[in-house]
């Protein structure tokens, strides 16, 4: 006899996957995401070997006791290695800019190609001082160009999606990504664990993973290419592609919502920023994890939970604002914070996974907020604007808080007090939200995107 519970589950399970089958889509749209889904099944495993969590275990664990090498000095290069997704994204105005009157599929197909470049080469960093340079280097370069894949990308979607289906795609592809990479995530772990010098043959191979997937994204047709390229160099011609930052401090100037907003969002944010670095260095000092359970904590854990919880999300943020959605969101990353806080305190490692799946849940929501948060504020013509002036900022504040934590962290940890450190993150984080919540009676009346 088979339970009702037992069936309920199994018929969800089918329509989830199901709900990732092109036929899910109208007919004109299944061969250009069919093509997108299946390269980034395949992307994801040669981006995880770049990813912030990862290597930061990787270049910690690696080149620890290496001549030549401070336990300052490795420190900090973990600290520049969390920080490069996130400082990259001060080169998406150039990326934009560049890619202006350009055909956007080869372009982006381009900057694939670099950062599988970057990643084969990881293989033939030498164990010393220049090594470990080079290998930041590397990851600081494969982190720059993918995110101009990213900022390209969204052109492509906004042409070849309509916007009643633009966001159930980028949510799809969302969750793909974040399953792929904590997958890839595992198999570097396990295999660093079994033989650390396989890295050598590792990178390659998911360098070839990425190789492969953008094979398949090279297929991918942008509607409407020549009529965009030309509006494009048509604007190009008119000063229309030049990056200006004096207009980010007019934005600011002139939307004194979206400003305090932003003001919010560097408080909260800095906080949340500063937990990466130290949570690696206590795993490896403190807790001794291997490759495999440090990964766990930094990326598997967090990217697992993350299409999980991504569909609650996306509901929440669809019928309130992002201010509103804020004030509730943010209660993750305090009880991350603190999760963390009482995990080094009491040693408990399962406390920590703990709180890598908070985090994972709080990353879940905050990549929608991310793409989309902004629309709450910004008028249709403006929209990539404010989008842009919010990257700036998040890789200002990505530019500072992982140096800024573990300068405060090694004095700390030196002298007994390591664990109060995540106590400075949670109370920065309380103070973020705290913000967000004094911010709620400032929401103005919704209106429609059309309008």
């Amino acid at each position: 006899m088979r339970f009702p519970l037992t069936k309920y589950f199994f018929s969800a399970l089918n329509d989830f996957v199901a709900g990732f089958h092109p036929r899910s889509l109208p007919p004109m749209l299944r061969a250009n995401y069919a093509r997108e889904l299946f390269s980034w099944l395949l992307l994801p495993l040669m981006l995880g070997a770049v990813e912030g969590g990862t290597m930061a275990i990787i270049v910690k664990k690696m080149f620890a006791g290496v001549d030549g090498i401070s336990s300052e000095q490795l420190d900090f290069a973990v600290a520049a290695v969390s920080a490069a997704p996130n400082i990259a994204n001060l080169s998406s105005f150039i990326w934009a800019s560049l890619a202006h009157g350009r055909t956007k599929i080869s372009f982006i197909s381009a900057l694939q190609l670099v950062t599988c470049a970057c990643v084969a080469l990881i293989a033939a960093i030498p164990m010393s001082a220049l090594g470990l340079l080079l290998l930041t280097l590397l990851i600081f370069i494969a982190r720059v160009a993918w995110t101009g894949v990213i900022t390209v990308r969204t052109a492509v979607w906004r042409n070849n999606y309509p916007r009643a289906n633009r966001a159930l795609i980028a949510g799809k592809m969302a969750m793909v990504q974040s399953v792929v990479l904590a997958i890839g995530g595992l198999a570097i772990g396990e295999t660093m664990d079994i033989a650390p010098g396989t890295f050598r043959f590792l990178f390659p191979a998911l360098a070839l993973a990425g190789f492969g997937g953008n094979m398949i994204y090279r297929k991918v047709r942008l509607r409407g290419q020549r009529r965009l390229q030309r509006a494009e160099q048509d604007g190009r011609a008119r000063g229309e592609a030049q990056v200006d930052p004096r207009r980010l401090l007019g934005l600011l100037r002139e939307d004194r919502l979206y400003a305090k907003f932003m003001w919010w969002m560097s408080v909260f944010g800095l906080g949340n920023l500063m937990m990466g670095p130290p949570q690696v260095i206590v795993l490896n000092e403190q807790f001794h994890t291997s490759y495999l359970e440090g990964i766990l904590a930094t990326t598997v854990i967090p990217l697992t939970v993350m299409p999980l919880a991504i569909p609650a999300w996306s509901r929440f943020l669809s019928r309130t604002h992002v201010i509103a959605f804020r004030a509730v969101h943010g209660w993750t990353f305090v009880f991350a914070a603190a999760a963390m806080w009482i995990a080094v305190l009491l040693h408990s490692l399962a406390l920590m996974y703990g709180a890598s799946a908070l985090l994972g849940l709080g990353f879940a929501g905050g990549s929608l907020a991310w793409n989309l948060g902004h629309h709450d504020f910004a008028p249709a013509h403006r929209d990539s604007e404010y989008m842009a002036l919010h990257v700036t900022l998040n890789g200002l504040r990505g530019a500072v808080a992982p140096f800024l934590a573990v300068a405060l962290y090694v004095p700390m940890a030196s002298a007994g007090w390591g664990a109060w450190f995540f106590f400075i993150c949670f109370l920065i984080n309380l103070i973020g939200l705290i913000g967000f919540i004094s911010m709620r009676k400032l929401i103005p009346a919704r209106k429609s995107a059309e309008t």
